[in-house]
Order: C-alpha cells, then structure tokens, then sequence
C-alpha cells in the first residue's frame, strides 16, 4: 500500500523538520514547502496527489498560509485542511476553509497526526 501524501507548508525551518518527522513517524509521505509561493506550485502541478494539506497561517511576505488552503480547496473542493498557528486562531473562523482543524502551536505530535488523519477519513468516506 502507498503510504498518503500530505504537503507540509512551514516556514520556520526546524518546525518544517519536526512536523515531517511526526508525519512520516505516522505513515504519511511528505512533500513540504518554505512558501505560500511553492506551495501553490506544487498543488498546482498536481493536486490530484496530494491527499491532505497541512500549513502555518503565516508564511512570512507573500502568500499566507489561508491562501494556500483556499486555492487548494479551489482545485480540490474536498482537500482536508490542517493549519497550524501560535499566535491566528482567533482570525480561523474569517479566514479558514470549511471543515478544517487549526492545531495551536506548540502542539503534541498526536494533535498534528490526528488532525490530518480525521480530516482525511471524513473525506474518503464522503466520496
């Protein structure tokens, strides 16, 4: 069985490293991005691949982390969306997808690992 790509959009290079590590420690295959910008190019290469999309709200200048989860639901309406955040949970209910999670950071590996995987099964069930 093919282990389930989720793309990791993290700025902070040891959160990138961390969060990849509890995703793959969990079974996923992970493809990441240090960008809005590279994000939004890997999805639009070929979001057919990607199963689920797990992004911090701020990305640093350009494209934040809510663009990238709108654009991916525009090219996949039923993409699972997981953001992560320290300091914008109050804006999620603004600026957030429907039917996502938003994890606080600093969260437990179990938290992140969870998230995705419910999001995930609720979409395969609802095909």
């Amino acid at each position: 069985m093919n282990a389930i790509l989720v793309l990791l959009v993290e700025d902070e290079p040891m959160l990138l490293i961390n969060a990849q590590d509890v995703l793959e420690d969990g079974g996923f295959e992970v493809v990441d991005a240090s960008n809005g910008e590279d994000a939004l190019r890997i999805l639009e290469a070929d979001v057919d691949k990607v199963a689920g999309l797990i992004t911090d709200v701020r990305l640093g200048a350009g494209t934040s982390g809510w663009d990238v989860a709108r654009r991916a639901r525009e090219l996949k309406p039923t993409m699972p969306v997981v953001y992560m955040t320290a300091e914008s949970g109050e804006d999620w209910s603004a600026h957030g997808v429907p039917k996502s999670i938003l994890v606080q950071k600093p969260f437990a590996p179990a938290q992140l690992l969870t998230a995705i995987s419910t999001l995930i099964n609720e979409s395969a069930t609802s095909l």
